[in-house]
């Protein structure tokens, strides 16, 4: 890899690490329900895939050698960032319909009402950020030296009002769900154990863990979609009638790492959307990849392994016991 990347081998071998670590709950996780947690995972886990990839084709060049990987991944890579937000606002959306229970548990009805509605905000956002972003493409895609594919985005109002603002409103509003939840928190903190467990089967300590995650997203992308805003405001901003001018989508921007190491707020931006996937990951399992939960499960694919292993040992056993005639 190239001698001027100072994450090299660091950060492949870490974004390796993220899409293990992203999956690993998620069966459990997928039995439950759990639609936030379940997005959330796969968001921050084919981030780190498609980052990996790319950390590795482009290490140390620019050449345009993988274009369909390229179109894929550029989709992928839109999704996935607003995947992660839409996925917190989903679980602080969750977290606080629990805390507006009071020991109420809920019909199926309402459990499969409120399944559709967390679907269509981790899901339904992304795609429809993604069909958005169309508007605004002026090329194919980017390929930036070290990083890899990147989605192209021309500088105009309607890119902050279609792409760009979409992190930063869904923040926004998950700190509403996240404050309101807070207030009743305190309000029935006597009665929290019996409200959680009632409505959902969560325990408090899992409750409590969902709400650390949704603040470490709030606190941390947030301001990331926010300095993504400020960065690329500092270009001039043309007018969305120059795109018809611009739009090529045949073309390829290849920019080497020299270029956009260049800028110190430039550069600072790309290298910190390089590494929200697998931050947000190891974040996931630090809250999650713990827990007696996981504890219990882990426990569970041991035994089963075990007995595969050793189930598999007692019929090579008995085979080499057989005499032939």
């Amino acid at each position: 890899m190239h001698a001027s990347d100072p994450t090299s081998p660091l950060y492949p071998i870490l974004s390796f690490l993220a899409i293990v670590v992203s999956f690993i709950p998620f069966s459990w996780h997928f039995r439950a329900r759990n639609v936030g947690t379940c997005s959330y995972m796969l968001s921050t886990g084919l981030y780190s895939l498609v980052e990996f990839i790319n950390s590795i084709i482009w290490a140390d060049n620019v050449n345009n050698v993988a274009p369909v990987w390229c179109d894929i991944s550029a989709q992928v890579i839109i999704g996935a960032s607003v995947g992660i937000t839409a996925s917190t606002l989903a679980i602080s959306r969750q977290l606080y319909n629990i805390s507006l229970m009071n020991g109420h548990s809920m019909t199926p009805r309402e459990k499969r009402r409120d399944t559709i509605i967390n679907v269509v905000i981790a899901f339904g956002i992304p795609l429809l950020v993604m069909a958005l972003h169309v508007v605004v493409q002026p090329r194919r895609f980017d390929i930036f030296e070290e990083i890899g594919c990147q989605p192209a985005t021309f500088n105009t109002v309607a890119a902050y009002v279609l792409y760009f603002m979409w992190p930063v409103l869904i923040g926004f509003c998950s700190c509403v769900y996240s404050a309101l939840t807070l207030r009743n928190f305190y309000n029935h903190r006597v009665e929290f154990a019996k409200v959680a467990s009632t409505n959902s089967g969560m325990s408090p300590s899992r409750y409590i863990r969902l709400m650390l995650l949704v603040f470490v997203d709030m606190f941390c992308n947030t301001p990331i979609g926010v300095f993504a805003i400020i960065v690329s405001a500092r270009a001039v901003v043309l007018p969305f009638s120059a795109l018809s001018e611009t739009v090529d989508f045949t073309s390829v921007q290849l920019v080497p790492a020299s270029e956009w190491k260049a800028d110190r707020l430039g550069r600072a931006a790309v290298e910190i959307n390089h590494w929200v996937p697998v931050f947000c990951s190891f974040v996931f399992f630090i809250f999650f990849g713990f827990a007696e939960e996981a504890k219990k499960n882990y426990r569970k694919a041991y035994e089963s392994l075990k007995e595969l292993f050793s189930c598999g040992g007692s019929r090579v056993e008995a085979n080499s016991n057989i005499k032939p005639r």
